[in-house]
Order: C-alpha cells, then sequence, then structure tokens
C-alpha cells in the first residue's frame, strides 16, 4: 500500500491520520506549527481558553468515535443553573414569555431546506419570535444574523443543542489541549510520522490528505472557485476575572445574537483558584470594524458581570474570521459544501467540507470520510503495481 500523507495536524488531520494507520497503512503527517492541535488546543499558562472548539455532543460522530477507542477524556457536565437572556436592554432570568408557546408549536417540526430560518418562524408564530429565536442561534453560527440561513441548518441545531431536555453538550476538563494530547498520543502509538514545524508548500504523491482551513487549502490546491463556503465572523474576549457571588454562567443575547460562557463554571483547572474563565463573543455585522463589535459585546458584559472591569486578570481578544464551521443559506445543505474527494488521489477534511455534524463534528465526519477514500485509493494503486 502507498503511504498516505496528511497535511495539517489539527483534529481533523490526527482522525485521517489514526483511521489510515488504524488499516495498516504508512502515515506521514505534517503540521506548519511547533505543536499539533490546530484551533482544537488552549492556551497555555494558569487560563486554559480554548483557541476553537469548547464542546463534546453526546451522540454525535466525534462522541461515538472517541468512546469507540477508548479515547474519551475527562468530561464535565452542563449546569443546571445559572442560565441569563438579555433582551430589552436587560438581562433577565427567564427568556420572554411570549417565546414559549410558539417555540413549542415549532418543536418536532422538520424545517424547510429552501426558505430562510427567520420567515419560516414568522409563517408559524410571529416576527418578534423569529427574531428572538434567530438570535438565540448565534452560540453555534457565529454569524451576525443567523435568521437569514436556511431554516433547515438553523432549527435542527437549535432543537439539538438549546432546547433539548437533556442538553448533549459536555466539556474536556482541563481544555481541548488534554484531547489533542491523547489523540497525539494515540496516532503515534499507531505509528503514525508526525513531523511538526514544517510548512507543506506543493501536493506530495498521492494519496494525500488535505486537513486545512479552506483560505489555505485554496491556496494549496490553487482552487479559489470551488473551495470556499459561508462561515461566521465574531469577536471574541476571554476574560480571567476574580470570584463573584452571583456571576451567571450564560448568557445568550436575544438582541445581537452574542453568548457569553463561564466555563470554569463546570471546570475550575480552568483558571487560578479564586478566579473565573469567561468566553465571550459578538458576531460582527456588515461593514461594522472589530473595535465596535468589541464595545457592543462590552456592553453586555456590564448588563450581566456586574463590576466585571475591575475583577479582570487576564485578556485576550481574538477575531474569528472563517473559523467557525460551515454556514448553510438557503437552498443548501452540508451535502453543497466543497467535496471531500477533490480527485487524482487528493481529499480534503475540515470545518467547511461536504460532511453532516454541528461545528466541530464535521472535522471528525469528513476525517473519517477522507481516510476511507484515502484508503481505497491507496489500496487500488496497490493492485495496478502487483498486476
Amino acid at each position: 500500500m502507498r503511504q498516505i500523507t496528511v497535511i495539517g495536524g489539527g483534529v481533523a488531520g490526527l482522525t485521517a491520520a489514526i483511521m489510515c494507520a488504524e488499516r495498516g497503512a504508512s502515515v506521514r503527517l505534517f503540521e506548519a506549527h511547533e505543536m499539533v492541535g490546530g484551533r482544537a488546543r488552549s492556551t497555555d499558562g494558569p487560563y486554559k481558553a480554548n483557541l476553537g472548539p469548547h464542546a463534546i455532543y453526546k451522540g454525535g460522530v466525534l462522541w461515538e468515535w472517541l468512546s469507540a477507542r477508548d479515547l474519551m477524556p475527562p468530561l464535565g457536565r452542563p449546569l443546571l443553573t445559572g442560565v441569563r437572556f438579555h433582551y430589552e436592554g436587560a438581562t433577565h432570568r427567564t427568556p420572554p414569555l411570549s417565546l414559549i408557546p410558539p417555540g413549542l408549536r415549532l418543536r418536532g417540526r422538520m424545517a424547510p431546506v429552501d426558505q430562510d430560518f427567520r420567515s419560516w418562524v414568522t409563517d408559524h408564530g410571529d416576527a418578534r419570535t423569529a427574531g428572538l429565536l434567530s438570535s438565540l442561534a448565534g452560540v453555534y453560527t457565529f454569524h451576525h444574523d443567523p435568521g437569514e440561513l436556511s431554516a433547515a441548518f438553523v432549527w435542527e441545531r437549535s432543537q439539538r443543542l438549546l432546547l433539548s431536555a437533556r442538553p448533549p453538550a459536555r466539556f474536556v476538563v482541563g481544555g481541548w489541549s488534554t484531547l489533542v494530547d491523547a489523540l497525539e498520543r494515540h496516532a503515534r502509538s499507531l505509528g503514525v510520522t508526525i513531523i511538526t514545524a514544517e510548512r507543506v508548500d506543493a501536493l506530495p504523491d498521492a494519496p494525500v490528505i488535505v486537513a486545512l482551513e479552506l483560505r489555505d487549502a485554496r491556496r494549496l490546491l490553487g482552487d479559489d472557485e470551488t473551495l470556499q463556503w459561508l462561515s461566521g465572523r465574531t469577536v471574541c474576549l476571554d476574560l480571567g476575572l476574580r470570584e463573584r457571588g452571583g456571576d451567571p454562567w450564560i448568557v445568550s443575547d436575544l438582541e445581537s445574537s452574542g453568548w457569553i460562557e463561564r466555563y470554569s463554571a463546570q471546570d475550575a483547572s480552568l483558571a487560578p483558584a479564586g478566579e473565573q474563565l469567561v468566553q465571550a463573543q459578538m458576531p460582527i455585522r456588515p461593514h461594522e470594524s472589530v473595535d465596535d463589535a468589541g464595545l457592543r459585546l462590552e456592553r453586555l458584559l456590564d448588563a450581566s458581570f456586574e463590576a466585571w472591569r475591575g475583577r479582570v486578570t487576564w485578556r485576550r481578544r481574538q477575531v474569528m474570521d472563517g473559523r467557525s464551521g460551515a454556514l448553510d443559506l438557503p437552498g443548501t445543505t452540508w451535502r453543497d459544501r466543497p467535496a471531500i474527494d477533490r480527485g487524482d488521489g487528493v481529499f480534503l477534511c475540515g470545518d467547511q467540507v461536504a460532511a453532516p455534524g454541528c461545528l466541530s463534528e464535521v472535522s471528525f465526519a469528513s476525517a473519517i470520510d477522507a481516510s476511507t477514500l484515502a484508503l481505497e485509493y491507496a489500496r487500488r494503486g496497490a493492485l495496478r503495481r502487483v498486476a
């Protein structure tokens, strides 16, 4: 069997390498940075802030894949209290009561692919409910207006992630670096050759699995036409705060699609004793500057965390642009995204390609498909040589 090369050492690349090695292939993995993990790593030091993915969803492809290999890291569960909702210029302990009846009527319905979410909800309720439910989806879309996305895309995820009686989210204790380290150890134990601090600028011999963000895949593959897909653009603010009684666990901004979460609430190891780790995000509107979106985010913090500015012990701001998963517009599904099979023994995986799932699950699902296709290609090449 031919050697399989994986370019990119994020969770998609590590998963693809493991899958190929498990089936007997010789695998080498190239990562441009000093360490593998990509956006799935956490910051070093006393504050373990995740750079990208935050949750593993029970019952999803990632959950099943990790469980089957005994690679599941220690997990924290969602809290039962501490959820707040921001609307009408203030933060409340309960959502608007007018939101509940329409939400119950929609529960269980199959939303259409070719209609936008806002108009679909309006058809079954009213414009205000549609706006509130649209903003609620900001947590997993990172988009300034989730209501303009496909109704099927938004509603399926909202029901699963936000409106389930038993929320499926689980949080990796110690940050996602814990999971990345487990994947790296497992890959090496299977014989995968991992080469770090080496950027690949030209495709090696096939089969090749390209596990890069779309912008990097476009450069490597020379394809600016088909390697395009909509993703979110948001400003994220990580904060270390001195503890204060009464701080919420979650704040959902039902006006601007913002979201705040106190991650140390379910995992105290993420921050030093007496402190807590908070991440807040605010989608950036068209023609809005990052600084203006950041000001809106700070106003949301003002309304939700009492005297937070005087409690800051650590602060980091980042802009997530095209790095937060795929978004499907009306008339499109995951099947319409950039194809995994690029032809001539080149296969693509990542969180914006043609694979199902929520957020980081797409990376794992596409990596599984890419490795299966790469293995088939490698075997065909071996059979031709024998013949």
